[in-house]
């Protein structure tokens, strides 16, 4: 590794240190940008993440798709380009070194108007490619974060430069070894396009009962070519999906609401209370009754 490199994340380490003082989520001045601090390992959390770039500053985290496993640290960052149902927990913090993280949103218009202004990526597309991936970090890229980041402490310089570096920073991942993913899902007659469509209905319509073939008519896209694009970008199917989602959107509501299951189990669009209790059982580990009353002890 150069010593301009090692300076550079030295930098980035300082920087993320200074600005996020406390742990949890911070939010910025540059709209995009958030960090994140943890001072030990993390239980796992289950979210549905949306487009972002994450890059860490100290320590690692893994974050899990189904059944496959991401780790990134210093060296690698998260890519994801789709809404996606994750856990993820940080593996690697301690109050003398935490855990820090950039995260990055990622904006499907700029992306449009990148590849407007910079035409075909240099590594075509493959047939299957996940939602999200881990890569290793470029000096370039790493310092156009370490500019955004400055910016935290130059206010004044934000509504000028931030625009700039951060259409740099997707520049950067469009230019990158696996930038072909952003680049598939901007363009609006791709299979990939079209997964990313049928995911924004199902986020927006996951309450509601679905029959595939007019999921499959609505984003122009035969039923089988809708299964197997759905499960490559995601690694689960529309049904699978949407499942997901309903059980995340109940963990909250019985977390942040206090509902008993019937309750949650009925507002996120499940007949069944016995049915909803299984399979929340299943992806949590525990009934949700019960995940409510550790809650409680928590508190």
């Amino acid at each position: 590794m150069q010593k301009d490199t090692v300076a550079q994340r030295a930098e980035l380490a300082t920087l993320a240190q200074r600005l996020a003082s406390e742990p949890g989520t911070h939010t910025t001045p540059v709209n995009a940008l958030s960090l994140i601090r943890a001072n030990h390992p993390t239980p796992p959390h289950h979210a549905v993440a949306q487009p972002s770039f994450c890059i860490i500053a100290q320590g690692s985290k893994q974050t899990l798709l189904g059944s496959e496993r991401y780790v990134y640290d210093p060296l690698h960052y998260l890519v994801i380009s789709a809404a996606l149902p994750l856990i993820g927990n940080v593996i690697e913090a301690t109050p003398e070194k935490p855990y820090l993280c950039l995260r990055i949103e990622i904006d499907p218009v700029e992306i449009s108007h990148l590849i407007a202004d910079m035409g075909m990526p240099d590594t075509p597309a493959t047939s299957v490619d996940r939602g999200l991936y881990v890569e290793c970090i470029d000096d370039d890229l790493l310092d156009a974060v370490i500019r955004l980041t400055r910016l935290l402490e130059a206010p004044r310089d934000i509504p000028i430069l931030a625009p700039l570096i951060y259409r740099e920073v997707l520049y950067r991942l469009l230019r990158g070894p696996q930038g072909h993913r952003l680049y598939e899902t901007a363009l609006t007659n791709s299979q990939t396009h079209r997964v990313n469509q049928a995911i924004d209905w199902l986020n927006q319509h996951y309450r509601e009962p679905f029959r595939i073939e007019t999921l499959a008519q609505q984003v122009n896209l035969s039923i089988s070519t809708l299964h197997h694009r759905f499960k490559a970008v995601t690694a689960m199917s529309p049904l699978q999906y949407q499942k997901q989602l309903r059980l995340q959107e109940a963990k909250r509501l019985i977390w942040t609401e206090g509902l008993d299951a019937a309750t949650a189990a009925y507002r996120v669009g499940y007949e069944s209370p016995s049915q909803f209790s299984r399979e929340y059982s299943r992806l949590f580990g525990v009934p949700p009754m019960k995940d409510l009353a550790r809650l409680r002890i928590s508190a």
